[in-house]
């Protein structure tokens, strides 16, 4: 929560609060293939309370086992310096009490400070999916609201389908809010839950409850009209005080309203601080580390944080930026923790290769000859196959045998072979013998491995390592492999990329061949080569 100038629609510098409401661990977590444990929950609060959100929405108690077992190893083990911990639930079932209803108890057992309750307020889900009156679920809501606040715990309400229930029958959709405020609620959230609004229409519809109920509101946006973002700013430039939202956009279907995105365009577009002053740093920083924790690979082209967000491709580009970065950016990507990034490909021209050198450390000064070189020859390797924008270590390899006038190398190959045994029956086997001359003596190596690859990687490791025991500590962690001009079948071109590491960082690098095996091999040793390289090692 900070208190800030107005989004809009407020006098000039009158300040206003502002909650950000984080529900990666309940909403984010309903993302197909997405499944969080207690533990990654515990670590992803964590990394939430660094980045400075106001309410970290933990689950629902009492309903989902696991988000019970969260909250009652929270209490012991989370301690949350800024955010405040928040637990979903529902309000008491028709016909009950709520003193009496065992999931709103289990709200209370959670021990959350904030308890966020989730209503209909469209009547056509009271009556179809509730099964029950208009008149007893404004009821059910009143009694919850106050049943909890009179146990001291502080109430959000989230209206579910408020803007369909709007459109259909604007006045029992206010007469919800109306009845939540006046029970007690902080704040009344209203959710786009079928994600199908526009920002007109949501901007619209939050001045007119606002102006209609005077409840404080926030507003809740999914992603199926890819409107989230954009109609979460509609909603508090309409006067909202409360926004929810997901790290890294998780969520059912299409996902929910991207937080990181959220704030990132409050404080930098519209000068709304959102988080804790210098926070907005760390989110590039955040966000890859949970997309660590759920194993969902990072979104390259998120805003703002995506390793593709200030990356630039086109040689147009790369001239202007050479004279201002701030000609192609709409923002200084540091703002946010990221860096700009040259893609190096047959797009490139002179400009590009020049800044990608400089961003590798290689400097290729003002020679205008070399640079046309490099360009001539990415543009070559491209057209056979290669691809540099995603493989930096091979290109700085490229780079570094035109400045020094030979390619960077730590041992030379003299042959290699691959012997795959399939019995009928039996486990296949694939054996790899490497003649290598390093330290000083030429060396046979033998390694075995589930295939052709991990035979020659094992093989290649075992001639090197009593040159190199600093090979030791590098690990293949990524295979890809792209068939090229598939339509020649079994003829087509092969480009593999590796991903390489030392436990401390990683690097990429790329093969292309007429076979998996010896694409597989460039790769390999160009990923062996650039570790040696990187850590300073001097050939023996």
């Amino acid at each position: 929560m900070s208190e800030h100038s107005a989004p809009g629609g407020g006098r000039a510098g009158a300040a206003r609060r502002l909650d950000v409401y984080d529900t990666t661990l309940r909403d984010g977590a309903q993302q197909e293939g997405l499944t969080l444990s207690v533990h990654d929950k515990l670590q992803i609060a964590g990394h939430l309370d660094a980045l400075g959100v106001g309410f970290v929405e933990g689950g629902w108690p009492g309903a989902i086992p696991r988000d019970t077992e969260f909250f009652a190893r929270a209490a012991k083990e989370l301690t949350l310096q800024r955010a405040v911990l928040a637990a979903f639930g529902a309000t008491r079932r028709p016909g009950a009490r709520a003193a009496a209803d065992p999931q709103v108890r289990a709200l209370l057992d959670s021990e959350a400070p904030v308890v966020t309750l989730v209503a209909k307020s469209d009547a056509r889900h009271v009556t179809r999916a509730l099964r029950t009156t208009p008149e007893e679920n404004l009821a059910m809501v009143a009694d919850t609201v106050g049943f909890l606040r009179a146990q001291g715990r502080r109430v959000f309400l989230d209206a579910e389908h408020y803007f369909d229930g709007h459109l259909a029958d604007p006045g029992y959709a206010l007469e919800v809010v109306r009845t939540a405020a006046e029970a007690g609620a902080e704040v009344v959230v209203l959710c786009d839950t079928n994600g199908g609004m526009l920002p007109p229409q949501v901007g619209e519809v939050v001045a007119a409850t606002a102006a209609a109920t005077g409840a404080l509101l926030g507003i809740h946006a999914h992603n199926d009209s890819g409107c989230a973002v954009a109609n979460s700013l509609a909603a508090l430039q309409a006067g909202a005080v409360h926004v929810q939202g997901t790290l890294n956009g998780y969520g059912e279907r299409t996902g929910n309203a991207d937080l990181l995105t959220i704030v990132a365009d409050l404080e930098l577009k519209l000068g709304v601080p959102a988080l804790p002053a210098g926070a907005l740093r760390e989110a590039t920083r955040i966000a890859h580390a949970v997309s660590e924790i759920t194993n969902v690979p990072p979104a390259a082209r998120a805003p703002y944080y995506g390793s593709s967000a200030f990356a630039h491709k086109a040689g147009l580009h790369a001239s202007a930026i050479r004279v201002d970065p701030d000609l192609y950016q709409h923002v200084d990507p540091q703002l946010v923790g990221n860096d700009m990034r040259m893609l190096v490909s047959d797009m490139a021209g002179r400009a590009s290769i020049e800044l990608k050198g400089r961003e590798l450390g290689v400097d290729l000064g003002d020679d205008r000859d070399l640079l046309s070189r490099v360009t001539d020859r990415v543009k070559a390797d491209e057209a056979a196959g290669y691809t540099y924008e995603a493989a930096d270590a091979s290109f700085e390899l490229l780079l570094r045998e035109h400045v020094d006038g030979r390619r960077p190398s730590y041992f030379d190959v003299e042959s290699w072979r691959i012997i795959i045994e399939s019995p009928a029956q039996g486990v296949r086997v694939s054996e790899a013998t490497v003649k290598v001359h390093a330290g000083g003596r030429r060396i046979i190596a033998t390694g075995e491995g589930n295939g052709p690859v991990n035979a020659l990687d094992a093989a290649l490791r075992e001639a090197l390592l009593p040159a190199y025991p600093e090979l030791a500590d590098l690990e293949l962690v990524d295979f890809k492999v792209r068939i090229l001009d598939a339509s020649h079948g079994t003829d087509a071109v092969t480009r593999v990329l590796i991903e390489t590491t030392d436990g401390r960082r990683s690097w990429t690098t790329v093969g292309v061949g007429p076979n998996l095996v010896e694409a597989s091999w460039e790769a390999m040793v160009d990923g062996l080569t650039y570790g040696l390289l990187s850590a300073g090692v001097a050939r023996r």
